[in-house]
């Protein structure tokens, strides 16, 4: 084999590896690109359309996808309307695609939109029925429509109050010669004296204070003070530094006392759906209603339909309760 036909050879072999090593960078840079790309998410609302603000209420139960992609990422809107689309990492912020909303009985949607950080906002019109016209249903007016629920209070009851005495002996004018306890001068002896009150099973004690009543007082301090806060048990320390002095612990009891307490709300109606909201502790929630000039009760359990009205329940961020009620064919606003 001839000296240029080798070269030939080995030059080939080098370009060769070069490529291969390229083509090898290329490829750990893309992975490592798609790798770190973030995942998309698009976050919505869906609402019913209508020119009337008041009536673009929130949908739930909507299927989202996107258009031709029988496999990728579906959402379902809450009861608040919102959805939350997690698309994949082939797709890019700024990339348009086609959204698809489906609901029964709403007509189907399809929005095209740009990913990224953008809320989307559709609005779905009512499926009307294309069926016979039928003479118009006699209409129950609804009116007086009020919310009652119970909530749980807690309450003190003051019971009474309690006092108790007790001495801390010393004797005054004694040097204290670094003995502990000494008095804030370090000259004298003192002593400490503690007492306690302990309130009966389920009471509290509250405005408590400690007196001195008899004896050299000026020359007396609290020592510890657990008595201020107030609670189940009170403790204190009193430092003497002269003679024998009385002291008067005092507090009030209070018992703490659970009941209900029965609230009235009044519902906001728009067209045909009222809308109102209960605290989350909110208990037995009920809605009376006179309809056609009777009046009725309506307990409202954990699925809150009634026989003149469809209504729906979801938390809102504060964690209060929210209702939504949309009145049936038949009957109307007063």
């Amino acid at each position: 084999m001839s000296r240029t036909r080798i070269v030939v050879i080995v030059v080939v072999a080098v370009v060769a590896v070069v490529a291969v090593l390229a083509a090898g960078s290329a490829v750990t840079l893309v992975l490592k690109y798609w790798l770190a790309a973030p995942v998309v998410t698009l976050r919505g609302a869906v609402l019913v359309r209508s020119d009337d603000v008041d009536k673009q209420v929130p949908i739930g139960d909507v299927k989202v996808t996107v258009s031709d992609d029988p496999q990728g990422p579906t959402a379902w809107s809450s009861a608040t309307g919102l959805f939350e689309l997690k698309l994949g990492k082939e797709f890019r912020s700024g990339e348009p695609l086609i959204l698809e909303f489906r609901h029964p009985e709403y007509m189907p949607l399809d929005r095209i939109i740009l990913t990224g950080n953008r809320l989307c906002v559709a609005r779905m019109e009512l499926v009307i029925p294309a069926s016979p016209a039928a003479p118009p249903l006699p209409q129950i007016r609804v009116s007086n429509v009020t919310i009652r629920y119970s909530v749980k209070t807690t309450t003190l009851l003051n019971t009474g109050s309690v006092s108790k005495t007790f001495r801390v002996v010393n004797k005054g004018n004694v040097p204290c010669n670094d003995h502990y306890p000494c008095s804030p001068d370090g000259k004298w002896k003192a002593t400490i004296g503690t007492a306690t009150l302990e309130a009966p099973r389920g009471d509290v004690f509250s405005n408590a204070r400690v007196s001195c009543i008899a004896g050299p007082c000026p020359f007396t301090r609290i020592r510890s003070d657990g008595f201020s806060a107030g609670g189940p048990s009170l403790h204190v320390a009193i430092q003497n530094w002269s003679d024998t002095t009385t002291f008067l612990f005092e507090a009030e009891v209070f018992r703490l006392m659970q009941s209900g307490s029965v609230r009235v709300a009044y519902p906001v109606v728009f067209g045909q759906t009222l809308h109102f909201t209960v605290p989350a502790n909110a208990e037995g929630v009920y809605l009376e209603a006179d309809l056609d000039h009777d009046s009725i009760v309506f307990p409202l359990g954990p699925e809150p339909n009634m026989s003149w009205a469809a209504c729906t329940r979801s938390v809102i961020p504060d964690h209060a309760v929210a209702y939504q009620c949309e009145l049936k064919p038949g009957y109307t606003f007063k």
